[in-house]
């Protein structure tokens, strides 16, 4: 790519990969719900590339929650974007890892509030989240030994 060609990204599509939501003790948990449940909040983003340009962006998301050290539910949610990115190197995977899963998170932080909601559970809206520290991380990770 020359230095004259604009830098592009677009996302063709968004789209649910995969969505489960399991609430192992219902209904007699819904009757236990008299204290805030603890939850925990996995986010892993994978990508793969479909062909020169075009990859594959997926949010994935595992909620756990628990009330009175019993499970309420499990939430696995994998949202993706086909993108077409035209970028030099250098600055694909910052955009592939922070900048393509920012906009992919409002949609998917609605699909798992309004999913619990209609499973009759308490609302949930998960706080923002920082992609550029999560992918600092990751890559803190790749370049330690262990």
């Amino acid at each position: 790519m020359s230095n004259t060609e604009p830098a592009e990204v677009s996302l063709n599509m968004q789209y649910i990969r995969d969505m489960s939501l399991e609430i192992p003790h219902a209904p007699t948990i819904f009757s236990e719900l008299n204290n805030q449940p603890k939850i925990n909040v996995d986010l892993n983003i994978d990508v793969n590339k479909l062909n020169e340009n075009n990859y594959e962006v997926t949010l994935n998301l595992r909620i756990n929650a628990d009330t009175n050290d019993e499970p309420l539910f499990i939430f696995e949610l994998a949202y993706a974007a086909a993108c077409t990115v035209h970028l030099p190197e250098e600055k694909l995977e910052p955009v592939l890892f922070i900048e393509i899963p920012k906009l992919l998170f409002p949609y998917a932080r609605q699909i798992i509030s309004s999913n619990l909601a209609n499973a009759g559970l308490p609302p949930l809206m998960l706080t923002p989240v920082d992609f550029a520290a999560v992918y600092r991380s990751k890559k803190e990770q790749i370049v330690k030994p262990n």
